[in-house]
């Protein structure tokens, strides 16, 4: 069963412009890739406007790439998959909305810097997560250059302390990996994934 959470974030790659980022405003799914139903998902784009490019799908399994049309913010997979496979991840996500404080460390030719930050993880896995945060100065995007958070989660069970990895950073959102997270969190966060 494939299956795309509700508030996942998709990359949809065009020819000639940048990497276009969708959320998908609710669940799907189907047996295979083939048979998913059209995904609602929030895109800037206008009435009428029609978009095709490779599709990096992320499902509640894994993640694969398709091709797909965007169109009055209905996402539709038009083609086939390389194979029918999706990528397995390393462990099971769960999406959520668990409000969460921090500090960055940024990095950059003038050396590192601190900066708080506050936001929610809107996925969360037992390897690492996905934030959207701001520093509360009313800009649009988290700045440049974070290699490193400490973060403080309020998960279901209560605070989770966790030192992140950036793997990806784009406008508010960054995704990282867990470097560590203090020992009751771990076995917790290994429940909660796991749906128990």
């Amino acid at each position: 069963m494939i299956t795309v959470p509700a508030g996942s974030s998709l990359t949809m790659r065009c020819p000639d412009t940048q990497p276009i980022i969708l959320v998908s405003l609710a669940e799907v799914q189907a047996q295979f890739l083939a048979e998913l139903p059209p995904i609602p998902v929030l895109s800037l784009d206008g009435p009428g406007v029609r978009r095709i490019g490779i599709l990096e799908l992320v499902t509640a399994s894994g993640v694969t790439w398709v091709e797909a049309e965007l169109r009055n913010d209905q996402l539709k997979v038009i083609g086939d998959a390389p194979t029918d496979v999706v990528q397995r991840r390393t462990a099971a996500r769960r999406p959520g909305n668990h409000p969460t404080v921090g500090t960055a460390q940024i990095e950059s030719i003038d050396g590192r810097r601190l900066i708080q930050i506050t936001g929610r993880v809107e996925d969360i896995s037992t390897a690492g997560l996905l934030l959207r945060a701001s520093t509360g100065d009313n800009l649009p995007a988290l700045p440049y250059g974070i290699g490193r958070t400490l973060l403080h989660i309020t998960m279901p069970w209560g605070e989770m302390t966790a030192s992140v990895t950036t793997v990806d950073q784009r406008a508010d959102l960054l995704r990282g990996t867990f470097e560590w997270m203090d020992p009751h969190s771990k076995t917790e966060l290994a429940r909660y994934c796991a749906g128990r």
